[in-house]
């Protein structure tokens, strides 16, 4: 019984990888473009947090304590 699944698994594996074979090569764009855009999103939050952070520093530090 062991030995049949282990047959279906590397059968199901070996084509799997036949088809990755088969795709087309140039996919790097795809992995580019969302590492751009990735990128992007961190800037703008890292930016937000910095505004954010300043501004409640600031009002912060207007507080009279005495």
């Amino acid at each position: 019984m062991l030995k049949l699944e282990l047959e279906m698994v590397r059968t199901w594996v070996m084509t799997r990888v036949a088809a990755l074979r088969e795709e087309e090569p140039d996919r790097g764009s795809n992995t580019s473009e969302t590492v751009i855009w990735v990128a992007l999103i961190v800037v703008a939050a890292l930016v937000i947090g910095g505004i954010i952070v300043a501004k409640i520093t600031s009002k912060a530090n207007s507080i009279d304590l005495q």
